[in-house]
């Protein structure tokens, strides 16, 4: 390993002679001035991984110092070394983002493990990391073998997002490809477990069964919305738990996390049967038998979730809660813009309910479009995106201004998204549905191991285009590609986001209930 080259800039530097041959032990090269203008000097032309820097100096201070090796090398961390206590010099020296502050006299250990803290501190994070997911590894290979409940699924998929998110910050590819191949085995055994056990949740025949998104509303909604005087249900399309995490930070620092769910979604996971069963309270064979004018079947021309509004004053009856409530759908951002602007009318309503489509419009988006394709490339890519969305997007801006209010808010999804990878081919007629991770259709000829299938639409209570109308469910990371212009539809599809299937990113999914600070 290289040696690391610091700067010390010190008008009492003979005084610290013996922390100087200290850290040159430990084999660190260390630098030495007098004065604010040889420390710029000497900055100018030579490289330096860190800078210890005396406050008080004769000369340029060591705060007018400061900005001068900032605006030199704004990313080498400075330390900060000062008799004085002072509130506003602290302030003065956070304020210039220096690294780490110190108050004479330091000892040598102070000063090594500023070092450590600064320098070594991402190397030994990462190498606590990968220890720690080596152990956790073994632990979470073993309950995979197990005969898991759907509340053990949940526990496994948490730990998985927990990892995938430290080991992308640890550089280590070894490791993060192992979780991969360990995310993929979960996935199969996760498939298996919803193939087995998903139609007896629907039938009553299960003794336990999970939150589904038809049960949602009743059950972890609604009771919500009753306690308090106005609540904001905000339903952020296709957001995966990962995707929350991400979030999870802006959010705390306007409101105290009550708790933090994961649900199922049902099948298919896609907006137009999973968004209006959450919105309906009702499955989706149900919402077109009692309300035929309220569901929009594949076949039929137009948008899929067009009367979101009217399903939920339905439920709102059935539920017999007499509530006033607004419903927004916010597709652009000069929607967004104007909702944020206006909420305080809103707060007369006992429930507000927002519908956020921008997660779902990026998932398309990195489909369609080579520029997305190239900025998401990679799951923490495409998560890293996420947060740079919501960080400067309007449904940020209404959460702000609802904590103003004290609203509370309850955020929910419908369904996430996997990164297909393999395909898996597929043959039907022209009536066949076109999504890549479900089809809709008869005389379909499938690879029966990539594939839950439903012969009997009715036990799924879905839709029933005709008696021979089956749905296939593609497992894990495949897609389905038809034979014709197979390679060409392979290389466009693969490695983008889609959904409708079968996948723990797909299927368990985050329900956030928040109460202001």
């Amino acid at each position: 390993m290289e040696k690391v080259n610091i700067l010390w800039a010190d008008d009492e530097i003979e005084l610290l002679k013996p922390h100087i041959l200290f850290l040159k032990e430990k084999g660190y090269n260390v630098n030495t001035v007098n004065n604010g203008d040889e420390a710029v000097d000497l900055f100018k032309t030579q490289d330096f991984d860190l800078v210890f820097l005396d406050e008080n100096m004769p000369g340029m201070s060591g705060l007018e110092t400061l900005q001068e090796l900032k605006s030199l090398r704004a990313e080498v961390p400075i330390i900060m070394i000062t008799k004085s206590e002072e509130e506003h010099i602290m302030e003065e020296a956070i304020g210039s983002k220096i690294a780490d502050y110190l108050i004479k006299p330091v000892n040598p250990n102070q000063i090594l493990l500023s070092i450590k803290k600064n320098l070594d501190n991402k190397r030994i994070i990462s190498e606590k990391t990968t220890s720690a997911y080596q152990q956790e590894f073994r632990n979470i290979g073993m309950t995979l073998s197990d005969n898991l409940s759907y509340e053990e699924w949940v526990d496994i998929y948490k730990k998985l997002v927990y990892w995938e998110m430290e080991l992308q910050s640890s550089d280590n590819e070894g490791m993060e490809e192992i979780l991969k191949m360990q995310k993929e085995e979960a996935n199969d055994r996760f498939s298996d477990f919803i193939e087995e056990n998903y139609l007896d949740w629907l039938s009553g025949e299960a003794k336990e069964k999970p939150f589904l998104s038809h049960t949602l509303f009743k059950n972890c909604i609604a009771p919500e919305i009753t306690k308090n005087e106005s609540t904001f249900f905000i339903l952020i399309d296709n957001l995966r738990f990962d995707q929350w995490k991400m979030i999870q930070p802006l959010i705390t620092e306007l409101y105290k996390i009550e708790s933090e769910e994961i649900f199922y979604g049902i099948l298919p996971t896609a907006t137009h049967y999973a968004r209006n069963a959450l919105f309906a309270g009702l499955m989706p064979s149900e919402i077109e038998k009692l309300y035929p004018k309220l569901w929009v079947s594949e076949e039929e021309e137009g948008g899929k979730n067009m009367h979101e509004e009217a399903l939920m004053a339905e439920q709102l009856k059935r539920l017999h809660m007499n509530i006033k409530f607004s419903y927004n759908k916010i597709t652009n951002l000069a929607a967004g813009k104007k909702l944020a602007d206006n909420l305080k009318n809103l707060m007369t309503n006992k429930m507000n309910i927002i519908v956020y489509n921008f997660v779902d419009m990026l998932s398309h988006a990195r489909t369609d479009m080579e520029v997305i394709r190239e900025l998401a490339n990679e799951e923490p890519a495409y998560r890293s995106l996420t947060l740079s969305w919501f960080e400067h997007s309007p449904l940020f801006d209404i959460i702000k201004k609802a904590a103003e209010f004290k609203a509370p808010i309850v955020i929910a999804t419908d369904h996430g998204t996997i990164r297909v990878k393999e395909p898996s081919q597929v043959v039907g007629d022209k009536n066949t549905t076109t999504n890549l991770r479900y089809k809709q259709g008869k005389n379909l000829r499938y690879e029966a191991k990539d594939v839950f299938e439903i012969s009997d639409p009715a036990k799924a209570f879905l839709p029933r285009v005709n008696v021979s109308t089956r749905y296939i469910f593609a497992k894990g990371d495949k897609f389905f590609a038809y034979p014709n212009n197979y390679n060409y539809y392979v290389n466009f599809y693969r490695n983008t986001f889609q959904h409708g299937g079968v996948s723990m990113e797909e299927c368990l999914i985050p329900l956030i209930k928040l109460s202001p600070k």
